[in-house]
């Protein structure tokens, strides 16, 4: 670290500006010079063209980078992120730490459109999105916009629920460097350091950053241990720049992500199932290990005032495995015959090596009354999935397996999309916007691991248009949008088998809401209603190869009000909070659960129940006491309802309701022209509530009778975290 230190140390010393070399005056720039920093200091095109303005039809918060540092102590996104509107947080280690998720309105990950400075980044297959593959990322982040609903068009996987665009792409005049170093509860360590050249020779600037983050994590064994780099280089023209980004992220996870068995929450709610099929002690080594590296470039064209374009192409790579120990297996599954007559150990590993590259692209138009977007992409997806024994089943003397495979399964995705968007002002107070997407996906996929011999080809073409209106009158901006997505089934649901194909899910979102900002007091009231089709949901039911699958319910919806509030109360107090009161029902559907008294399954019919984890009423609020110029307090409460753990509305399958408190303080140690020092410090749950906000659950008939079986994730009590970043300017 030390010697990293001193060359970008080194590095900083050659850029203008730095001590007494180079220093350029302000007072010297000709006008031409100011136009050209004023464009640069623009939000990037690729970000522009997948985001929506201040004033389009359409629920949204936006998250500064100042908000970010507020938060940015060593847990992940879906936690920094989780004082917006209608977002429940969870963490499979309890401390936000390693494997984290986020449900926006109870929608999950799967169904949440993730992009990195416009770029996709949702696993392909899955629709997923593990941010734990790219640890820290909220340090390089410049902005954060989430667009709830169906928003406005994107690059990649549809949004089915919410859209989550990360910009890291700013413009650093100036050079920095900064080093953070935080320490929390259960042996939480993070430290970062980044450095940013500013301009140099008036056309290059380099940023970046590398992060450190490990955790014992607060359940058993859970621990975290993430690496990751962000390094930006860019060449700014007059009209036009060229940036080249490459960032890494490496974790390695004790897996966590089994939950803790309902009988075990009240005495032992730390409790790890993983690792103990080893009958002595828990094998140490059943871990997730993961690397995956981004190459993202872009090129932006400013072709005269009013028309502008960009384009990007980018690359990532992954590859990985987990690795866990199976007791008493037969080897006949794994492709050995030995007859030998008896079951044995042994330790497998299941990997996944995968290639996402691609390319976007958008022509921007405006002038007068007139924005008009033309844009879209492509990307392939090529993963190989595969399972091998890597130590060989050293209990059979003279045999040896040592990277044994046992099954090898290759998939692509194709994907295509194209946009338009025009935004027009009608009156000088009325504004309509029209967007239409139109995308193509084709996922091929040869052989699961528990049906190799299913080859699947799916092909879906989706039409998805989006209609709003905004008006401003006064202090108030009105507004009211529709629009419609098609999604596409993730790989696990195709592997069903061929009589029980998934087909698409659409999704009809209308959003209606204001917002009024005055001097010291902003609101805002956001009605929405979705209503899904076909809608994938787990109803318990086995497919052909014995799996549970998601089943297409015909109708569901999600309905509710999101309200925000910001007031200025004095120069000391200030006041932010937010509330959704919701309904999320399935009109109808069937549930299977397994009768292993008479085999087969058993099936009972519901009607108007709750959608699986999407709670009635979240909210959060923020109350923040300035102290002095140096220091501020901020109390945090966050409250959600009950979440049922499947969609049957039964009581014995719940999570409990949860009410937390935080609180934040922040003091500016040093905060001089050149130098900065932040001390912050973060208590989190401070009333030590016991709160699980995730879970699943499995019923089943033995003996005669019906047992529910629930797992949760707990969450910890009572923790800390304490930061000390300083900035060299």
């Amino acid at each position: 670290m030390t010697k990293l230190l001193g060359t970008i140390v080194s590095l900083l010393m050659l850029a203008p500006g730095f001590g007494q070399q180079g220093k350029i005056s302000i007072s010297k720039k000709d006008s031409s010079q100011k136009i050209i920093d004023s464009i640069r200091n623009l939000p990037p095109l690729e970000i522009r063209s997948v985001r929506v303005s201040e004033n389009s039809p359409f629920a949204k918060s936006n998250v500064s980078a100042n908000q970010i540092t507020q938060l940015n102590f060593g847990q992940d996104l879906p936690f920094i992120l989780q004082n917006t509107p209608s977002i429940v947080a969870n963490a499979d280690a309890g401390n936000g730490v390693g494997y984290t998720a986020m449900r926006i309105r109870g929608t999950d990950a799967t169904r949440i459109n993730v992009t990195i400075n416009g770029i996709p980044y949702n696993d392909a297959e899955s629709m997923g999105t593990f941010l734990v593959n790219i640890p820290d990322i909220a340090s390089s982040a410049s902005s954060i916009q989430i667009q709830r609903g169906v928003g406005t068009s994107t690059n990649g996987a549809s949004a089915f629920g919410a859209t989550i665009n990360i910009a890291t792409n700013d413009y650093h005049p100036s050079h920095y460097l900064s080093l953070q170093n935080s320490f929390g509860s259960f042996n939480s360590l993070k430290n970062n350091l980044q450095f940013g050249t500013g301009l140099i020779n008036n056309r290059f600037t380099i940023d970046g950053r590398v992060s450190s983050i490990n955790s014992d994590g607060y359940i058993d064994r859970a621990n975290s241990n993430l690496k990751s780099f962000f390094v930006s280089s860019t060449y700014w023209g007059d009209h036009s720049s060229l940036r080249f980004n490459v960032f890494s992220g490496k974790e390695k996870t004790y897996q966590a992500w089994y939950g803790v068995p309902e009988e075990l929450l009240l005495t032992n709610r730390t409790y790890n199932p993983a690792g103990t099929e080893k009958s002595d002690s828990p094998y140490d080594n059943q871990t997730d290990n993961y690397t995956q590296t981004h190459y993202q470039l872009f090129y932006n064209q400013n072709i005269n005032t009013n028309l502008k374009w960009n384009t990007a192409l980018f690359l990532t790579k992954g590859r990985g495995y987990y690795e866990e120990y199976k007791a008493g297996v037969n080897l006949n599954d794994y492709g050995i015959d030995l007859n030998i007559g008896s079951q044995v150990d042994l330790i497998r590993r299941r990997w996944l090596d995968n290639n996402f590259y691609g390319q976007i692209a958008s022509l921007t138009y405006e002038k007068n009354k007139d924005i008009i977007t033309v844009g879209g992409g492509w990307n392939i997806y090529d993963g190989i999935h595969f399972g091998n024994l890597p130590y060989g089943i050293p209990i059979l003397k003279g045999y040896s397996t040592i990277n044994k495979e046992y099954y090898n399964n290759n998939a692509t995705k194709n994907d295509i999309n194209g946009y338009f968007k025009w935004e027009h002002q009608l009156l000088n107070n009325l504004t309509s916007f029209i967007d239409i997407q139109y995308r193509r996906v084709q996922h091929t996929m040869y052989g699961f691991d528990s049906n190799p011999d299913l080859v699947v080809d799916r092909k879906f073409n989706f039409i998805n248009p989006k209609f709003g209106l905004s008006t401003k009158f006064k202090n108030t901006t009105y507004y009211s949008s529709i629009a419609i997505a098609h999604k596409e089934p993730n790989r696990a649901d195709f592997e069903a088998g061929i009589n029980q194909q998934p087909k698409q899910e659409v999704l009809y979102d209308w959003e209606s809401g204001f917002k009024s900002k005055y001097e010291k007091f902003n609101w805002g009231v956001n009605i929405y209603y979705m209503h899904y089709k076909d809608q994938l949901v787990l109803t318990g039911k086995i497919n052909d190869v014995g799996a549970y699958t998601r089943t297409n319910v015909p109708k569901s919806y999600r309905a509710g009000i999101e309200i925000e509030e910001s007031w200025l109360i004095s120069k000391k107090i200030e006041s932010n909070g937010t509330v959704t009161f919701s309904k999320n029902k399935i009109e109808h559907f069937t549930e299977y659960f397994d009768d292993y008294d008479n085999g087969g399954q058993v099936s009972i019919k519901h009607h108007n129940t709750d959608i699986t984890l999407s709670p009635n009423l979240t909210g959060t609020h923020n109350l923040v006491y300035k102290l002095n110029e140096r220091a501020n307090i901020t109390w945090t409460s966050r409250y959600v309802s009950k979440q049922y753990l499947d969609n049957t509305q039964n009581e014995s399958r719940t999570l409990n309701a949860y009410f937390l408190n935080d609180l934040n303080l922040s003091y500016k140690l040093l905060d001089k022209k050149k130098w900065k020092a932040l001390f912050q410090f973060y208590a989190i749950n401070i009333m030590d509530v016991k709160y699980e906000p995730n879970g699943y659950t499995y019923n089943y008939i033995y003996g005669g009778n019906t047992t529910t079986s629930n797992n949760f994730f707990p969450m910890a009590g009572r923790n800390y975290f304490a930061s000390i970043k300083i900035e060299l300017k």
